[in-house]
């Protein structure tokens, strides 16, 4: 194996903080280079630690296909349907799409990805075997974790839990769920399945959750249960969360409470057209909060470009954030809340961290979330993995 060149990265600003110094040796942030180091001009730019995307699909992007026309029904189970039949007639192959996606998420400073990745009887673990294929290519370059994720469904489509059971087997980290009553229409049945899982592969669990108001309600409290029935505390994450966006704050206060008594954390992808947790009750109530781009140009709408500061700046506008320490709450759980959530250790800037950080351009941290400028240099472990905005490596 090749030694790392040590590095200096000059005249650079950690988190907004005043220009100074900061070395690397062996992957990681040290107190001095030593001499021989690559000095690397920072230009008084921003460093933070590297963007982490904590809520994607890479087994479903159409990047790089040609342009796909969406007329697709309003309803949940509309675009599970149609992008189940369209996988097969678009002929989409899950490694080259999600090998596209991570590179187009590197070139925007992401360092750590949670993806999402079907298993179903349609396709069975074909998403799987792809997107593990595409972490192992783009090993050292991005961390990739997979949860296996039932997107049509283990109640409504036998066969299903026993692919899952398989696809943990083979190395996917977390068990997914979704919908206990609006999709599967079997919660009790649903939620045994996916904690089963979990206990038998001791793996942790990040469950879809879109059911809003009081189904919704009813749904994380028996996810709350079943945590504590199976002393899962710190291992459980709900997905998107619509629930917790009701209008009966009150209740909602409740339901955050047994979150944080139990340690489980929430990942939003701030939807402009769905109710949204209140990211800064939540980070108040110390729960981890994570985000996400969730999919990204695919068969269930066009928009996305696995920007994580793009979605920092969604987090707060869909918060109501104004104020820059608002903003840097946003720019916080698209860092250190993801890689928290993720489990990440050596993360961060500190002497001792992993080197996966970012220039961003701005005087301050609220205005590289707002302007989103091109990140001018990415490392990974200390290693450059995009430059000017682009990747080092091309996309297939």
């Amino acid at each position: 194996m090749t030694k790392m060149t040590p590095k200096t990265l000059k005249n650079v600003r950690p988190m907004g903080a005043a220009a100074t110094e900061l070395h690397i040796v062996d992957g990681r942030f040290a107190a001095s280079a030593g001499e021989g180091a690559e000095v690397i001009d920072c230009g008084g730019r921003i460093l933070i630690p590297g963007l982490v995307e904590a809520h994607t699909h890479l087994d479903k992007s159409l990047l790089g296909l040609p342009w796909y026309r969406n007329e697709v029904g309003p309803r949940l189970i509309d675009k599970i349907d149609n992008e189940r039949e369209v996988k097969v007639s678009l002929g989409l192959d899950p490694q080259v799409q999600s090998e596209r996606h991570a590179i187009l998420a590197m070139s925007h400073g992401c360092t750590h990805i949670r993806s999402h990745v079907d298993v179903d009887t349609h396709h069975g673990l074909a998403g799987i075997e792809g997107v593990m294929a595409t972490r192992e290519k783009l090993k050292g370059m991005i961390d990739i974790e997979i949860v296996a994720f039932p997107q049509s469904g283990m109640m409504t489509r036998p066969g299903t839990a026993e692919l899952m059971d398989e696809a943990l087997a083979m190395g996917a980290e977390l068990v997914g769920g979704i919908d206990p009553c609006g999709m599967e229409k079997d919660p009790k049945g649903h939620l045994d399945t996916v904690f089963a899982l979990a206990e038998k592969h001791g793996k942790p669990i990040d469950i879809h959750l879109h059911e809003r108001d009081a189904l919704g309600w009813f749904s994380m409290e028996e996810i709350i249960e079943r945590t504590v029935a199976h002393g899962m505390q710190g291992k459980v994450a709900i997905s998107h969360a619509f629930c917790l966006g009701a209008v009966d704050r009150a209740y909602v206060a409740g339901l955050q409470e047994k979150l944080a008594e139990n340690r489980i954390h929430i990942l939003t992808t701030a939807p402009a057209a769905a109710p949204v947790p209140a990211v800064k009750e939540l980070s108040a109530f110390g729960i981890l909060v994570g985000a996400g781009c969730d999919g990204i140009r695919d068969t269930w709408g066009p928009y996305g470009n696995s920007d994580m500061l793009e979605k920092a700046m969604a987090v707060g506008q869909r918060n109501g954030f104004r104020r820059d320490d608002e903003l840097e709450l946003a720019l916080e759980i698209c860092t250190y809340g993801g890689a928290a959530i993720i489990g990440d250790e050596g993360y961060g800037l500190e002497i001792g961290c992993r080197a996966d950080c970012v220039l961003v351009e701005g005087e301050t941290l609220a205005e590289a979330v707002v302007t989103r400028a091109p990140r001018k240099l990415v490392l990974k472990g200390g290693d450059v993995t995009a430059r000017d905005g682009k990747c080092v490596v091309e996309a297939p």
